[in-house]
């Protein structure tokens, strides 16, 4: 679903993440990287949002698979096989 301006979503949200890095809040830093791939998703970029959800599986107590499977802010990407793979994965 597109409401607007493309880029400044993905600007905000990028800013989002440099205030508040993972490397320096393990507990809330995941929290805009999450943002960045709903996004992505809901924007039409499937390239961006999977690396992001990528980078995210990767993060202890962060996204699950389950979640993926069950979150329609996803559903854009449910056709992609990359997406089908994140989904499959138990978390790492």
């Amino acid at each position: 679903m597109d409401l607007g301006d493309n880029a400044a979503a993905l600007a905000l949200v990028e800013r989002g993440i440099a205030a508040n890095p993972i490397e320096k809040d393990a507990v809330d830093g995941p929290g805009p990287i999450e943002t960045l791939a709903r996004v992505a998703a809901g924007i039409g970029e499937p390239d961006r949002a999977i690396a992001t959800l990528q980078k995210l599986l990767s993060i202890p107590g962060s996204l699950t698979p389950a979640l993926l499977r069950l979150d329609p802010m996803f559903d854009p990407l449910r056709n992609d096989p990359r997406f089908q793979k994140l989904c499959a994965e138990p978390n790492k």
